[in-house]
């Protein structure tokens, strides 16, 4: 008898709400990531260069994403990783009645800032919080999804900012 082959682990960076500000403290949560999922409000190409230089960068347009640099990113994105599809949008409330995730093992969105997973009818909809300027007293953060099979879990990756 034999074993069942063990499924390759993906590991999937997940950003959003950077705002044109690239932090290094980012930029190290992230590698080693096999690609990098960036939720909107990017807030300039020199932030999607800089993810990159890490890995693959998958970005979709968030609704502070203007000018011609812009014009290219689409409003949502799906994703495969070996065996799951990932939906991603900057702004979940986007999903209407009619265009739930089912189908999807994941939800990626942004916009509120607020970092956050939760499991809603057996898709993962994910939240990396924000990268980006300190909104407000919310936390600063990135995520990993890992990706076995069609499985997925998700973690939020708390960024660590040296005072001033």
């Amino acid at each position: 008898m034999t074993k069942p082959r063990a499924q390759r682990e993906h590991r999937i960076g997940v950003i959003s709400d950077t705002h044109g500000l690239v932090r290094p403290e980012a930029l190290a949560a992230l590698e080693g990531s096999e690609l990098i999922v960036h939720a909107g409000d990017v807030g300039g190409p020199e932030v999607l260069a800089a993810l990159a230089s890490i890995a693959p960068v998958t970005a979709v347009r968030g609704n502070n994403d203007r000018g011609r640099w812009a014009d290219g990113l689409p409003e949502r994105a799906t994703v495969r990783v070996s065996g799951a599809t990932l939906l991603v949008l900057h702004d979940v409330k986007e999903l209407g009645p009619g265009d739930g995730a089912a189908g999807y093992a994941a939800v990626v969105a942004g916009h509120s800032h607020r970092p956050g997973i939760l499991e809603r009818d057996g898709v993962l909809f994910l939240n990396p919080g924000s990268a980006g300027p300190r909104r407000f007293k919310l936390p600063l953060s990135v995520a990993r999804l890992i990706v076995r099979g069609a499985a997925v879990t998700a973690e939020i990756v708390p960024l660590e900012i040296a005072p001033c």
